[in-house]
């Protein structure tokens, strides 16, 4: 790509065809996850944000009444 920079953008466009083939065989090493895997990940990911949502519900939940219950002490 330094080159490219150099010859202006001829060198830059000669160079496109070349950059495309890189990605191409790049893309073909990808090792992609299976139709399993990427089932079990999602499963995974919405037990998980529902855990955590319960949680924080349940910590916001006793914070308030703590703070309810100081505030009443203070009238």
């Amino acid at each position: 790509m330094a080159e490219a920079s150099k010859g202006g953008i001829g060198a830059w466009l000669r160079n496109i065809p070349t950059f495309v083939q890189q990605v191409k065989t790049e893309t073909g090493k990808v090792v992609w996850p299976t139709r399993r895997e990427t089932v079990m990940t999602a499963i995974m990911v919405i037990i998980m944000t529902l855990v955590l949502g319960i949680f924080f519900f349940g910590v916001d939940w006793v914070f308030s009444r703590i703070v309810r219950e100081l505030l009443s002490l203070a009238s």
